[in-house]
């Protein structure tokens, strides 16, 4: 029997959401309980800049109905990424090393109690069996001629119990000559490789090959970020690299890449970040009516 497919926005606070998409003058309390009307899962993005108070996170539990989930994308140093010391929650900020330009330093230690401090945060959200994956969204700096994903299992090993969607950003781990080690990696680490529906054409190292893989059989991961190559490549704001308006016969593509990784995968979960505006839940909400129909069209044949 096929998996359940999972389909949500990656935000539900994004400032063009906020514009386009909910009632004018919603209050911010009110905007998570009424995304949850209409989508049963959303990525929680601003735990990339910052580890949510635990407060904040039961919050959420409350403010959606049984059932609903979340992914929560790690912190953007776990990722890889540049962080300021501001970032940091205030008691991992004194132990933290940084660079001349203020850069904080990833060590082994700081990983690990990093690690815990978001692992306590969203203790609401597991406790409550709201938690779905944690989003790891390597910076496109890690690549494999000078990293190795080895680098990355202490932190799976922190994890454990919580599965890992892993995301790369640098095409050269899903090369033709590599993809095969890559893939082997993610299943044996019990890591979820997330696809990604994006340009596919081009020699920036950002573009990615086109590849769906299961390597975790209880949750597949794919991530919508629009086809417009020359924004994704070159566009200096999130919302210029990322503004796409999908169009039917582009979901219907989705929808089959997501129907087949659901062969072999408990779950499907597909997140619309295609953030401009209200291109994401646009987009998220047509993609579940489209699927709807061919699921109908489906048992009428039968």
């Amino acid at each position: 029997m096929p998996g359940r497919i999972v389909i949500g926005t990656s935000s539900w606070a994004d400032p063009g959401f906020i514009e386009a998409w909910y009632p004018p003058g919603l209050p911010a309390r009110e905007r998570l309980p009424y995304y949850a009307r209409w989508f049963e899962a959303v990525e929680v993005n601003s735990s990339f800049y910052a580890v949510p108070a635990r407060t904040s996170v039961a919050g959420w539990v409350r403010a959606t109905p049984a059932g609903f989930t979340f992914d929560v994308k790690l912190h953007r140093l776990l990722s890889r990424h540049s962080a300021d010391l501001k970032t940091l929650p205030p008691e991992l900020r004194d132990r933290a090393e940084t660079t001349p330009r203020g850069r904080v330093i990833l060590t082994d230690a700081l990983q690990a109690a990093l690690a815990d401090a978001v692992l306590e945060a969203v203790e609401p959200l597991r406790a409550a069996g709201r938690l779905s994956t944690f989003l790891l969204q390597l910076s496109p700096a890690f690549k494999p001629r000078e990293h190795d994903l080895d680098e990355l299992a202490p932190l799976l090993d922190r994890l454990a119990g919580v599965p890992v969607a892993l995301e790369v950003r640098h095409r050269g781990w899903l090369a033709p000559k590599r993809v095969r080690d890559t893939l082997g990696w993610l299943e044996e680490h019990g890591a979820a490789l997330v696809s990604v529906d994006a340009p596919h054409d081009g020699n920036n190292p950002t573009v990615l090959p086109l590849v769906d893989a299961v390597t975790n059989p209880h949750v597949a991961y794919l991530r919508a970020h629009g086809r417009d190559l020359d924004a994704y490549t070159r566009g200096r704001s999130v919302a210029e690299r990322f503004a796409y308006r999908y169009a039917d016969d582009e979901l219907r593509e989705i929808g089959r890449r997501a129907q087949e990784l659901s062969e072999e995968a408990d779950q499907v979960r597909i997140m619309f970040n295609n953030n401009n505006l209200d291109d994401a839940p646009v987009a998220a909400q047509r993609l579940r009516e489209l699927l709807g129909q061919v699921a109908a069209g489906a048992s009428e044949a039968d």
